[in-house]
């Protein structure tokens, strides 16, 4: 299998795009005026391989237009959840409802208001554990992205 040589290349609508783009900014600093920028651009647009838009930029310095230019990777942003350990997201989704059931629960039988003390004994066991303000974890988490944002 024999390549094509390299200025035989056919070009893509990116590269004839970025072709453009370089001699507009040619353009705007004086190097060809609007007339040559006009006859210029119009045999960018007509240009099928590398060589034949080469040819455009001969007497011109950079900026050239780049061929096939990969586009920049864009990083994902870091999940909110990042820092937190997933017996930590169970536990804080947990908690609120353990609340919820146990002030149902009280209120529906009659039960004494004691058992209240399930819910806050497992707020302060995961305080011991996780360290204090574990069950805000997602808010500092989000303090530190806009901070990271913002810098």
């Amino acid at each position: 299998m024999s390549e094509v040589p390299s200025p035989q290349l056919r070009i893509s609508d990116q590269d004839r795009e970025s072709a453009l783009a370089a001699l507009g900014e040619h353009m705007s600093v004086g190097r060809i005026d609007i007339d040559e920028f006009g006859e210029r651009s119009a045999r960018i647009t007509a240009a099928k391989t590398r060589g034949e838009l080469s040819e455009v930029f001969v007497d011109l310095p950079e900026p050239h237009p780049g061929y096939d230019a990969p586009k920049p990777a864009v990083s994902k942003p870091a999940s909110p959840w990042a820092g937190i350990s997933s017996t930590q997201r169970v536990m804080g989704a947990l908690l609120p409802l353990l609340f919820i059931a146990t002030i149902v629960f009280i209120i529906g039988t009659g039960a004494s208001w004691w058992l209240i003390a399930i819910p806050i004994g497992i707020s302060v066991a995961g305080e011991g554990l996780w360290g204090k303000g574990w069950e805000n974890a997602h808010k500092k988490l989000g303090k530190q992205r806009r901070r990271e944002l913002d810098g």
